[in-house]
């Protein structure tokens, strides 16, 4: 596929998070070595009660997350009003799907540098052209991601600017868009 970096993000709460941070730690060293890339253990943060994102984002990264994701409110599933404002006001990287986010929800991204997903999975990828709009309006900074479960659900990069561009950014956009998940894994490297 081309990629120069994967990050494993499986979902999370407060049930088992501390159970997958620990393994994925271990795996990813071994698939970083054995691969001809860079694997970067997370955790989407999944279906938590508003109140607790922060407190787990922070356990989360503790227990060695180099990359927080916030299951956002999705229009496909159902998840707590609220999670996406709890999850801005939170040390997280992406807030993944974020649905029918608010104009005022993604300055909150702006003002704290999490990345708004665009994302390749069908579904979610319903409200993707919203996203754009509102982190347009925002300045937020948007982020690709495939979101996902099984290895058919990868895409190429080529696919990736299709659907990008499809949910309404301009190549310069678009170009951006993929410069930030470079930022990311820079950053993810030295956290």
């Amino acid at each position: 596929m081309g990629y120069s970096a994967l990050a494993i993000t499986d979902h999370g709460d407060h049930s088992n998070f501390d159970f997958i941070i620990v393994r994925l730690v271990k795996v990813c060293e071994k698939l970083t070595d054995a691969l001809d890339m860079q694997v970067i253990p997370g955790i989407e943060l999944t279906h938590v009660p508003p109140e607790y994102i922060y407190d787990l984002a922070v356990e989360a990264r503790h227990a060695g997350a180099k990359i927080i994701v916030v299951h956002g409110e999705t229009i496909v599933e159902p998840v707590a009003a609220g999670t996406n404002a709890a999850a801005l006001k939170a040390p997280i990287d992406i807030l993944a799907h974020p649905g029918l986010i608010t104009e005022g929800e993604a300055r909150e991204a702006a003002r704290n540098a999490i990345y708004l997903e665009i994302t390749t999975r069908k579904g979610h990828s319903l409200t993707n052209g919203h996203v754009v709009k509102m982190a347009r309006r925002a300045k937020a900074p948007v982020i690709l991601n495939s979101d996902s479960h099984a290895p058919r659900d990868l895409v190429h990069k080529d696919m990736g600017r299709i659907i990008a561009q499809g949910a309404g950014l301009t190549e310069v956009e678009t170009e951006v868009m993929f410069r930030n998940s470079q930022v990311l894994v820079k950053k993810s490297s030295t956290k």
